[in-house]
């Protein structure tokens, strides 16, 4: 069995090559490709050209992931930034993987208990990490210069790009609070106080003086010297917790690695603070049930069972617990035991199994229009390198706070946002980057924007993509299922991706107390690469219901 297409999705001709390629509102992008020679799929076109260029300048995969991860850092600023946090999953060409944690941290002397509590602004800032986890990643991986991969990014500040609608939209939303800091008015605001709207240029050549500055001066600068300085005064002037000490204290960290199965199948992603561990868990529950004696309403039953049980475990277990149970196939089947399995004559109880205990709330507030916030981009080479880079600043414009004359925002981690924190720690978030592997070849390279819906919408690719033998286009373009706060399940039923009414019924008829969703966007947005070993093919796709793309670099000629 597999599941069946509900919509087609319409994909347009391909990026017309540029140096800097302008995208208006109206502009169609592929978001699907097959290529020979290595893959980019990122949340923005932009950044996938950035990405694709070194590619075809010679740069490996980490070259490729650096520079569309500053790239994405400045065409998309309302879901990451330099000044926000990322996790980065990396399998090398001669196999090993490794993990790069650019968490946000709390200062070392933080209180949480005399800490100001804030929804944004100044109070919830922590030490940014994700510039040092993109410094890190090419500082160990890489093979360019580092102001080659961050030319481009430079130069999107600088000469600007066109605002696509959904980041119009963002802008839009929560304007009053950001405006109420001078220099993010200035650096994402028209002078006239208003809002880019769609297919406007935005310049941001605050932010390209910065990157410029980094390219020359890299961690150095930021953390250490002139401008961690500026950071440190502005913070220190509005009441912020981070001060010079912390910027000089902070580190990029070598992430632990989670390891767990499906189907003969290794999963891997990146352990606590980050959220692998949760998709793991989900699998390994799944992997006691056989979706080919399913309908797909009854599957739909079991996923979203699955990953209601894995996310109680991660809110409530440590660390290192957490991932003990990650890894152990006796823990899933003792969750399977407890599913209400329709397939099996059972009948799902949402006030007796964990439906009605997700974290999840409701989509209208969970702070934003788009169902979460977020950024992901993979990238691969022709050499068998991956990489998976997941990049936030929390809420749609992070803290909403830009310090005046650097142009970039910082990201939202204290004052409540994630919980209490103490000193040194860092964020725990649903930050996903994850790889599937099997006979020793990365299969799929994955993670996804949208904050509690990261997690979900992992786990519905690959399985789609193992149990139902769908490539990785086809199965973004099917719908997902998530958890509702309160009880049941949300349904996806977005105008493009969207379980019918007919199917709607089937599953209300089985028990499952179901909560349409017809927003786009709001079921996490995936972007990821499929490698077929046979035919030597990489296979790109860009989530359908969202503004970017994938490409792969043109062929070689031969003998080069």
């Amino acid at each position: 069995m597999r599941f069946q297409k509900l919509s087609a999705v319409v994909l347009a001709a391909a990026l017309v090559a540029a140096a800097t390629p302008d995208f208006s509102a109206a502009q169609n992008v592929r978001q699907s490709g097959r290529s020979n020679t290595g893959m980019v799929s990122a949340a923005h076109p932009m950044a996938t050209e950035a990405g694709v260029k070194i590619l075809e300048m010679g740069g490996n995969a980490a070259d490729a992931a650096v520079a569309a991860g500053f790239a994405i850092a400045v065409v998309e600023p309302t879901m990451n930034s330099i000044g926000g946090r990322n996790q980065i999953l990396l399998r090398t060409a001669e196999g090993e993987f490794h993990g790069i944690d650019g968490t946000t941290q709390a200062p070392f002397d933080y209180d949480y208990e005399t800490a100001p509590q804030a929804g944004y602004g100044y109070a919830v800032i922590a030490v940014p990490g994700a510039l040092a986890g993109l410094l890190k990643l090419h500082d160990e991986h890489g093979s360019l210069p580092l102001a080659s991969l961050m030319a481009a990014a430079i130069d999107y500040a600088e000469n600007g790009f066109r605002v696509l609608p959904a980041d119009a939209a963002r802008q839009m939303f929560g304007m009053e609070q950001a405006m109420e800091f001078p220099g993010t008015a200035k650096a994402y605001y028209r002078g006239n106080g208003t809002p880019h709207q769609a297919g406007d240029l935005l310049r941001q050549p605050d932010y390209a003086n910065t990157l410029r500055k980094i390219a020359e001066g890299g961690r150095e600068l930021f953390y250490e010297g002139e401008m961690a300085e500026t950071m440190a005064a502005d913070l220190a002037a509005h009441g912020s917790a981070v001060t010079l000490e912390a910027f000089r204290e902070y580190v990029a960290e070598d992430s632990r690695i989670v390891r767990g199965s499906y189907r003969g199948y290794d999963l891997i992603g990146t352990d606590i603070p980050a959220a692998g561990v949760l998709s793991i868990q989900a699998l390994q529950i799944m992997e006691n049930f056989d979706p080919s004696s399913m309908s797909e309403a009854e599957w739909f039953a079991i996923t979203g069972q699955a990953l209601s049980f894995a996310s109680r475990e991660l809110r409530t277990l440590g660390p290192d617990s957490a991932t003990t149970r990650a890894i152990s196939k006796e823990w899933a089947t003792r969750m399977a035991e407890e599913i209400a399995a329709p397939a099996m004559g059972d009948r799902p109880d949402s006030e007796a199994t964990p439906m009605g205990e997700s974290p999840l709330p409701p989509l209208a507030d969970r702070g934003d229009n788009f169902g979460g916030h977020t950024t992901h981009l993979a990238t691969a080479d022709e050499n068998g390198m991956f990489v998976s880079l997941t990049q936030t600043l929390g809420p749609n414009k992070g803290s909403k706070v830009v310090t005046p004359g650097l142009g970039f925002l910082y990201a939202s981690t204290l004052g409540g946002y994630l919980g209490r924190m103490e000193a040194g720690d860092r964020a725990r978030s649903n930050i996903n980057p994850f790889m599937v592997m099997k006979d020793g070849e990365v299969v799929l390279a994955l993670g996804a924007a949208g904050g509690g819906l990261i997690p979900p919408a992992v786990v519905h690719a690959i399985t789609r993509v193992i149990d139902f033998g769908m490539s990785l286009p086809d199965a973004l373009a099917e719908p997902r299922v998530a958890g509702a706060r309160g009880g049941g399940f949300n349904a996806e039923t977005s105008p493009d991706i969207g379980w019918t009414d007919a199917e709607l019924e089937q599953m209300r008829a089985l028990g499952i107390d179901i909560n349409p969703q017809p927003q786009s966007g709001a079921f996490g947005r995936v972007h990821g690469i499929q490698y077929d070993p046979e035919t030597n093919t990489w296979i790109g796709a860009a989530d359908p219901d969202w503004e970017g793309s994938a490409r792969g670099p043109a062929a070689r000629r031969p003998g080069n």
